[in-house]
Order: structure tokens, then C-alpha cells, then sequence
């Protein structure tokens, strides 16, 4: 399905999004490096339907313009926070990231952790894969992402380049907080052959990791998946989107509820 999408200026960048629906706790869906948002049709109806969900495309994306600014971490989560205003979505929210993504939403829920009341993470880059994963990295693939980079070399001003000032954000924020957390992590990557076991290992711990963020996290497996679970299983990922927006709208119930 085609999402109902719009622009508007956004923190000073030309963003495209796409929001729809009602509902007490909003979801957020926060693509990985390049993903258009489009990425999100398999999830996207279900969802509107059942609360108000925002999907975006950040800079160099889509109908988004090219960056004005170096892209790194707290620019982003500052564009994103601007973009939710605008949006009218609510918050608390659910955060809902894939791949680079997962930096995004790892940062934003520790500098501002009263505006996220849960988190869900596809296939989600830790903050240890970048370098650990780099230095493992096998001959093929250092031979796919020299060709990658002398065909269409990454904006310096981009989010990839910017990964680097992303992670220094992150080693400085405050701690992840006590939030329902859910990591899904693809249990058939593609590729696996060409993928040293050293590196295969590091990021199997870093999955691990990320579900010990916080005290209730929990590691969900997709069986059938590589990195994309939201294509390959959309299914599975739905089903722990809805069991988090469940339990958070039962809290706040809970919450509205209780005497004054």
C-alpha cells in the first residue's frame, strides 16, 4: 500500500513523512541507513488502525532534501522530537527502529527518557557493531563497500559518515531507561557464508546486549529472517509491536485510574 505521505520543514531540513490514525500512545517507525518509508507497508495499515503511528524519511531520502547540517545522533533525535511536535503524535511514545535506526531511538530514549515508553528493535545496530564489525570484516566484503564507495560515495554530511559523532553522543548520554524493551534479531542472516565467524559471533553478543539495556528486555528471535524481519515476517514483528503498545496502554489505564 502507498503510505499517505506529506512534507513540511522540519528543524530547518525538508522532511517527508507520513502519519495517520488515533490513539493514546503513538508509534514511531525509524528507518535504517537509506530505508524509505515505504519499508513499513506491511505494518503500516494494521497499525494506523489501532493507534497514531508516524513513519519518516530522513535527509537525502525520498522527497526529504539533502542535508543542511551534519547528521549525526542529536541532530537527528532533535529532528525527529521536532517532527513528533508537528505531527501531533503523543507521548509517551513507541519507538519502533530498524538497523542504523536502533542508534537513533538508543539515543533518543536516554536523552529523553519521559517521551518513550517503550521500544522495539528490528535487526538493530548496537553501538559496539560499527567498529568491532569493521575490523572483522571479511575480503569480499571490504571489496563490495570500496566498490559502494567510489560509485556513489556517502554525503559527509550524511547519517553513515556521521556514525562516528553519533557513537561519541551515545558513550556520553545518561543510561538507557527502565522501558519494555523488545530486540528482534534475524536468525537466517543472508549472506552468512561470506561473514567471518568472529564477526557473526561479536554481533550475536551485541543483539544480547541490547535486549540487557534495559531490566525489561527481551531477545525475540525471527526464525525465517536476515535483516529485514518487517519484510520477512511481518507477522512476528506486528504481534510484539502490539503486545508492547497493549501493555504501555494498560499502564497508563492503570495510571489514569489511580486516586489522586
Amino acid at each position: 500500500m502507498r503510505l499517505p505521505r506529506q512534507t513540511a520543514l522540519v528543524d530547518g531540513q525538508r522532511i517527508e513523512f507520513a502519519v495517520q490514525g488515533h490513539g493514546r500512545i503513538g508509534v514511531v517507525l525509524v528507518n535504517g541507513a537509506g530505508g524509505p518509508l515505504e519499508g513499513w507497508h506491511r505494518l503500516w495499515q494494521p497499525l494506523a488502525e489501532r493507534t497514531r503511528v508516524l513513519a519518516y524519511n530522513r535527509a537525502g531520502i525520498g522527497r526529504s532534501a539533502r542535508p543542511v547540517a551534519a547528521q549525526a545522533g542529536p541532530r537527528l533525535v532533535a529532528e525527529l522530537r521536532a517532527l513528533m511536535a508537528l505531527a501531533e503524535l503523543p507521548r509517551p511514545c513507541l519507538l519502533v527502529a530498524h538497523s542504523l535506526g536502533g542508534l537513533i531511538a538508543n539515543l533518543y530514549a536516554r536523552q529523553h527518557p519521559g517521551e518513550v515508553a517503550g521500544m522495539v528493535l528490528l535487526e538493530a545496530t548496537a553501538p559496539e557493531d560499527p567498529p568491532l564489525l569493521a575490523a572483522h570484516a571479511g575480503r569480499l566484503q571490504r571489496l563490495l563497500q570500496s566498490t559502494l564507495d567510489r560509485v556513489w560515495p556517502a554525503d559527509p554530511l550524511g547519517e553513515v559518515r556521521q556514525v562516528p559523532a553519533t557513537l561519541a553522543a551515545l558513550a556520553a548520554a545518561p543510561p538507557f531507561p527502565a522501558i519494555p524493551l523488545r530486540v528482534v534479531t534475524g536468525a537466517a542472516p543472508a549472506m552468512a557464508w561470506a561473514t567471518p565467524p568472529q564477526a557473526r559471533a561479536l554481533r550475536a553478543a551485541h543483539q544480547l546486549g541490547l535486549a540487557a539495556l534495559s531490566p525489561r528486555g527481551q531477545q525475540v528471535m525471527a526464525p525465517r529472517s536476515g535483516h529485514f524481519p518487517q519484510f520477512s515476517e511481518p507477522e512476528l514483528v506486528l504481534r510484539e509491536v502490539l503486545a508492547l503498545l497493549d501493555l504501555l496502554e494498560a499502564a497508563a489505564g492503570t495510571r489514569e485510574a489511580a486516586p489522586g
